[in-house]
């Protein structure tokens, strides 16, 4: 009996990871380098985030839509990697940056109403010579896609 049950207990699983659809991700570019972002544009996504992940590639990270612009906060509760965060306008322009420290309540907040924040690496945007005024390209109607 207890056979059945693990075996019908594996099949279930690996049912559901077959079904389990990868994230969505947008190519995006700052300059000359490139970025390839999982997009979080539903409340669920966003609230998820990068929590409980271990590591990211360098070049990877994480584009934060939103449907209206507003002057958004986020936090790092249940993430463990410390991240840089990029603040950015309904025309794609960085409004501000912050770094955030793992496993914090903190509230980091854009300075300015925006569209979207683009999480990375921390120090990925500075060790860019990245600031706020520059452009992202690629960014407009990721949620679409």
């Amino acid at each position: 009996m207890n056979v059945r049950f693990a075996l019908a207990a594996l099949l279930s699983t690996v049912s559901l990871s077959i079904g389990a659809q990868a994230p969505k991700t947008v190519d995006l570019s700052i300059g000359m380098y490139r970025i390839q972002a999982e997009v979080a544009a539903t409340q669920a996504q966003r609230e998820l985030g990068l929590m409980n992940r271990k590591s990211m590639p360098q070049q990877n990270g994480m584009l934060f839509v939103f449907e209206q612009s507003q002057p958004y906060c986020f936090w790092m509760k249940n993430t463990l990697l410390p991240l840089s965060i990029a603040f950015i306008d309904e025309a794609g322009q960085i409004v501000n940056l912050a770094d955030m420290q793992p496993q914090t309540e903190t509230n980091h907040c854009a300075t300015k109403p925006i569209r979207y924040a683009l999480e990375m690496n921390q120090g990925w945007f500075s060790a860019k010579g990245i600031k706020a005024g520059t452009t992202v390209k690629g960014i407009a109607g990721p949620a679409e896609r």
